[in-house]
């Protein structure tokens, strides 16, 4: 078999962990043909982007010093306890000095320009899995595993100049299948690869937004005709809902690829928004899987054919939303519609949900709590006498997805009926033309709550 694995960034946040992901690696590489995709250490994404912003607002050449050594000794901490050969422990530490000075001199020249473009905070954020694929490389090798580490753009990954949130360009799988496919067949190596990170035609770096290592490991696993995708994570897989809000949730052993990108739109963390669209074109299942109990069969997503007995199969929460609503008459509403989207993309504002009033009055659009007040401001300009604008902060959304919806009845009836009885007010609601999915909003205060009504109303946890 032909396997892409990623590893996420809190299974790989000391030495111990990535010792085990190498261990886990050798394990499945015995027959099969293996490519690693790695995100971050935990918490270093955070800490690169805080370090950028605050050399760009507050230039300290102390601070920067600090910072580094921080990074160097978290850095050399997990080398020292994962990689056993000195030879190679010395090689991967000499790397990690070089990037780690290269990421000294990039900060300083941010301190000194007083400017931080989203070119070059791609290129600072880039640095966490730059740091990270060496040390597992080297570990691999130090457990009897050839390997080499790659960027994403050494691996072939090129996108787009959209930074932040770049996209691969046409013809990039055959770019990744020249690069790649020799390692795998003819050298018998372990590729592994930056996760997150692509880079332009001219060579730059750039992102493919947070949690794209998921994005990367499909993006190789479509260009390489893998046979599935091994998504490594801290969980045992897909659960009817996070357990966090609901204790009493269970795992899902299986799930459409529909059904999970529904889930991972409306708040679900278990998979970047993107990261299914390469693998469904190929149909090539994506497995979750549990890093630390890796005999669990966990989840897996893919073309499902069979019926299914669940009507609703999993429920995702967002927890912090707000609202703002463009009103008015006298106005060409399909116009203004075009002129709302068109400014929330030009802010970066992403859009969680969308309602119109069927007099073609009202548009609701439903937005993360931190990009709240950047669309309320973008949008009320627009008001004009006959426009208006307002927000209503304090909310969440409750999404209830599962193919067995489509042409059931009395599906939300049942929903809004058990959100009634426990006296939860319902201010918004929204359904997919694919009948997988209702979704609605409540008040914040109420979100918690909401979701255990529905999850006991549906039976999920038994």
């Amino acid at each position: 078999m032909r396997i892409v694995m990623k590893f996420g960034g809190v299974s790989v946040k000391d030495g111990k962990n990535i010792l085990h992901c190498a261990n886990l690696v050798k394990k499945f590489s015995e027959g099969n043909e293996i490519v690693v995709v790695v995100s971050a250490m935990s918490g270093v994404t955070d800490a690169l982007i805080k370090a950028a912003n605050k050399c760009y607002a507050e230039p300290s050449a102390g601070y920067i010093k600090m910072f580094i050594a921080e990074m160097m000794k978290k850095h050399y901490e997990a080398i020292e306890y994962a990689v056993r050969n000195e030879e190679i422990k010395a090689k991967v530490i000499s790397t990690t000095e070089r990037l780690l000075d290269e990421l000294e001199k990039v900060l300083r020249g941010i301190s000194y320009l007083g400017e931080l473009t989203r070119r070059s905070e791609d290129y600072i954020v880039s640095f966490g899995e730059r740091l990270i694929a060496p040390i597992l490389s080297a570990t691999l090798l130090s457990i009897g595993v050839d390997s080499v580490a790659l960027t994403g753009g050494d691996a072939g990954i090129l996108t787009d100049k959209n930074y932040g949130r770049a996209k691969p360009i046409p013809g990039v799988y055959n770019t990744i299948k020249s690069r790649l496919e020799p390692l795998l067949t003819i050298k018998k190596t372990v590729p592994v690869v930056t996760g997150f990170i692509g880079a332009a035609d001219d060579g730059s770096i750039t992102t493919l937004g947070r949690g794209g290592s998921d994005f990367t490991a499909t993006i190789l696993a479509a260009a390489l005709d893998a046979d599935e995708v091994w998504l490594w994570k801290e969980v045992d897989g897909i659960m009817t809902c996070d357990p966090k809000y609901v204790p009493n949730a269970k795992v899902i052993p299986e799930i459409s690829y529909q059904e999970a990108m529904e889930l991972s739109h409306f708040g679900a963390k278990i998979l970047h928004p993107r990261a299914l669209e390469p693998v469904m074109r190929k149909n090539i299942p994506v497995r979750i899987k549990n890093t630390f109990n890796p005999d669990s069969p966990g989840t897996v997503i893919g073309s499902r054919t069979e019926e299914t007995t669940d009507i609703v199969k999993a429920l995702s929460l967002i927890a912090n939303a707000g609202i703002v609503n463009v009103s008015g008459a006298g106005f060409d509403f399909a116009e203004i519609m075009s002129e709302v989207f068109r400014r929330l993309a030009d802010e970066k504002v992403n859009v969680i949900m969308v309602a119109q009033s069927s007099s073609e009055l009202n548009l609701s659009i439903v937005v993360d709590s931190r990009d709240l007040e950047k669309a309320y401001r973008t949008l009320k300009s627009l008001e004009n006498g006959t426009i208006m604008v307002d927000k209503i902060s304090d909310v969440a959304v409750i999404s209830a997805v599962g193919s067995g919806m489509a042409g059931t009845p009395g599906v939300a009836g049942k929903i809004f009926s058990a959100l009634g009885r426990n006296k939860i007010n319902v201010i918004m609601i929204s359904q997919s033309c694919s009948e997988y999915n209702v979704s609605f909003v409540v008040n914040s205060n109420d979100g918690v709550n909401a979701v255990r009504v529905v999850h006991d109303e549906f039976h999920l946890g038994n």
